[in-house]
């Protein structure tokens, strides 16, 4: 069957993802320290299936395996992440050695089969000294993120193509310090927003860091979401308007704008150091968008604890997750966003887009994910009609290359264009991955005329 492909800028670059903690395994090889993960993971009825990600996709050692799938997709970057405790136990002091030189080879791997380097500092995975010392409710966080962001700059800048310093802040302040359902476990409210800002500034501080070691090129992944609300009622609209400043606008004015989003302003401002908001908003040469579903969002009863909810979107299909698959919605974000922010705005990339099903291989051994093929496939039409309207997008990285270890979900999710038997370790292209590398190839030829 031939490929449909979206009419996207020249140079359009094509990647994929893969999270250190959700595929390496090897947690207690070669010096590395414990994270918060594994320590929230062995609490009971932290994780859905009860599981740990201490095999995971086993690629600390099979890593060889995995660039060459990447060379066979044709893929033209890849993002990775460095996990800090691998490379410092205790989150401070000299970069191991054993975890330099396991990068070593990574990255010449990975530059031998054509792939350029997107490397992530931060993953999730804060090394657990660090949150026994208050992780980053911490400001003392910030300088230790600071000095292994330059560590690793330092060492690493000559083949890394691409920085992102964090991965999706908001995730980590708010389901790790807010709600308490990702690591460290935290239900602290609206007190997440102390390690929202200290998350903020280690993303600038990372940033100039980077810039001082010779990174050429830095962006962000923040995670992002169209907020629609349930109804036309003030009472829905106002707490649509207040979640969408909390998931989004939190993020974007700080970083491209300097500033916090007026409702969140006077909570902010005993937090804010002189010189804390020039520091965030640090020049960035792209802007990651993380991308899976738009929300719904509902006035909360007068006794919650916060004051919306989140109603389900019907009338689309859903994925494993049960979120909803509305493409049109990633369109719409972008040209809005591009819109409201203009020249503050750098360069979209897509820094991570899929879907979880969980399809395994028939009886031929054929992993037949069709719902993914069209979710991705959907997403990029989104991306190309975005570029039409004047949105400058230069990139898509799928989430993920490999199905991994799924934070609170574990195992029981499935997001890679490669399936993984997690018995045995054995990797298995999906059709997903066949149509992806189909994809990658009619994009580079030229058009017709």
């Amino acid at each position: 069957m031939p490929v449909a492909v979206p009419q996207l800028p020249v140079g359009f670059r094509f990647g994929t993802v893969a999270a250190a903690y959700q595929v390496e395994g090897a947690v207690v090889e070669d010096g590395r320290g414990r994270s918060i993960w594994d320590t929230f993971a062995a609490q009971p009825g932290a994780i859905r299936d009860g599981s740990d990600a201490s095999v995971a996709c086993d690629s600390y050692h099979r890593y060889l395996e995995d660039v060459e799938l990447l060379r066979g997709l044709g893929v033209g970057g890849h993002r990775f992440s460095f996990p800090w405790p691998r490379f410092q136990p205790d989150g401070r002091g000299p970069l191991d050695r054993r975890a330099v030189d396991h990068y070593d080879r990574y990255l010449d791997a990975l530059l031998g089969a054509g792939v350029a380097p997107m490397a992530t500092l931060y993953f999730y995975d804060l090394p657990q000294a660090l949150e026994d010392d208050g992780g980053w409710l911490n400001r003392a966080t910030v300088d230790a993120f600071a000095e292994y962001a330059a560590l690793l700059g330092d060492r690493f800048a000559d083949r890394v193509a691409s920085w992102v310093p964090i991965q999706e802040p908001n995730a980590v302040a708010f389901l790790g310090y807010g709600n308490g359902t990702w690591a460290p476990g935290k239900q602290l409210v609206f007190g997440a927003l102390t390690a929202a800002h200290h998350l903020l500034l280690a993303h600038g501080r990372a940033v100039i860091a980077l810039r001082a070691a010779g990174a050429q090129d830095v962006g962000c992944a923040n995670n992002h979401s169209p907020m629609w609300p349930l109804s036309e009622d003030p009472a829905d609209v106002g707490a649509t308007k207040l979640f969408d400043a909390l998931w989004n606008g939190l993020w974007l004015e700080t970083m491209l704008l300097g500033r916090y989003p007026v409702d969140f302003a006077p909570l902010a401002e005993e937090m804010i150091a002189e010189g804390d908001m020039a520091t965030i908003r640090q020049p960035l040469d792209f802007y990651g968008v993380n991308f899976y579903h738009p929300r719904r969002v509902a006035a909360a009863p007068e006794d919650s604890e916060v004051p919306f909810e989140f109603a389900a979107l019907l009338g689309y299909p859903t994925t494993d997750m049960d979120w909803p698959v509305v493409p049109v919605s990633l369109r719409e974000w972008l040209i809005l966003t591009r819109a409201r922010f203009r020249a503050a705005l750098p360069p979209f990339v897509i820094t991570e887009n899929g879907a979880s099903y969980g399809a395994g291989p028939d009886a031929a051994g054929v992993v037949d994910d069709q719902p993914r093929i069209d979710y991705l496939q959907g997403h990029l039409e989104a991306v190309a009609a975005a570029c039409r309207r004047g949105v400058d997008v230069r990139g898509y990285y799928v989430g993920h290359l490999l199905d991994g270890w799924d934070w609170d979900q574990g195992y029981t999710q499935r997001y890679g264009l490669v399936y993984v038997d997690h018995a045995t370790g054995t990797r298995l292209p999906k059709r997903s991955y066949s149509w992806y590398a189909g994809l990658i190839a009619a994009q580079a030829q030229p058009l017709p005329g």
